[in-house]
């Protein structure tokens, strides 16, 4: 940590240009725009105007990195406790708080005009809506106030399904909104096995993720309700016919491996198995696997239709 006589400014400029990039969690927005992509290709039924994509990812990387920044200066708090956390740029001082809350709100703006100018006002409004559920009522309201923090107010990270089809179309239909619950499903089994390995971090700042307040069994069981219902909304694509063979194979390869994976963490939490034994972080990292995985089908089932 820097220390209270020494300003941020002073810090080398490298090291300010990359704390400021770390502000917006590029690794999560990499998955965010793995869900926008393949809908674009899905709403043109084969290649998208390349110019729109470089301007929806752009603008969604403002937008998502804006709604990152501002969750980071709420949370900056919680995150100086947390082992996980304890590096970010507002904890060690190499980003000071207003300059994260004005980088934040700056990127908000720009990436609603972005939006709105080049893009559709659709896709701009969709995108505004995530940063600010993201913002208010996840970060604010339900982070530190309920178990079900992740289940609602994962909806945020599902938006970005639907602002891919509508910065193509400029509307809404079935195909987008059901891979958005898709996504939805598949946030609380993706992050309660982090929560899972952390959980220590969120009960000593009093943040009652489910794996806090509940046991490993519990936990588990939520995982594997949520992982079906999941797999099955992911198949609906089919019948209704947005996608063809292609889709449909790997939807079931990698969700029948992800029910695996589910299952066989219920069975090692049933049967009380506890430490790195519990395996919890294999769900997690397949689940982003998987998402990639299926995203990427979404994308190429056109073409082998």
């Amino acid at each position: 940590m820097i220390g209270a006589d020494q300003s941020p400014a002073h810090r080398p400029f490298g090291a300010r240009v990359k704390a400021f990039v770390a502000l917006t969690k590029p690794r999560i927005i990499e998955l965010l725009l793995i869900t926008t992509v393949p809908v674009m290709f899905l709403a043109q039924q084969g290649v998208p105007d390349l110019t729109l994509v470089l301007l929806t990812c752009l603008g969604g990387y403002m937008s998502a990195g804006g709604a990152n920044a501002l969750n980071m200066y709420i949370d900056r708090d919680i995150d100086a406790l947390m082992d996980r956390t304890s590096q970010r740029p507002l904890v060690t001082g190499m980003v000071s708080p207003r300059e994260c809350l004005a980088f934040g709100i700056t990127l908000a703006v720009a990436s609603t005009l972005l939006f709105g100018l080049t893009v559709n006002w659709l896709s701009a409004w969709l995108a505004l809506g995530a940063l600010l559920f993201y913002v208010v009522v996840y970060t604010m309201i339900l982070k530190r106030r309920t178990s079900q923090n992740i289940v609602w107010g994962g909806i945020a990270g599902c938006l970005p399904v639907l602002i891919g089809w509508s910065s193509v179309t400029n509307s809404m239909s079935w195909a987008p909104v059901i891979l958005f619950m898709v996504m939805f499903f598949w946030t609380p089994p993706h992050y309660w096995p982090l929560s899972m390995k952390v959980k220590e971090d969120y009960a000593r700042v009093g943040v009652p993720m489910l794996p806090v307040v509940a046991s490993n069994k519990v936990v588990a069981k939520q995982i594997v309700i949520y992982s079906w219902v999941m797999v099955a909304v992911s198949l609906l694509l089919t019948p209704l016919g947005y996608t063809g063979w292609f889709y449909t194979s790997v939807a079931l390869l990698a969700g029948g491996f992800w029910l695996w994976e589910a299952h066989g963490l219920q069975n090692r939490a049933k049967a009380e198995v506890t430490g790195a034994k519990l395996k919890e972080m294999r769900l997690f990292h397949w689940s982003i696997t998987y998402v990639s995985l299926l995203f990427v089908a979404v994308a190429v089932d056109p073409f082998l239709r």
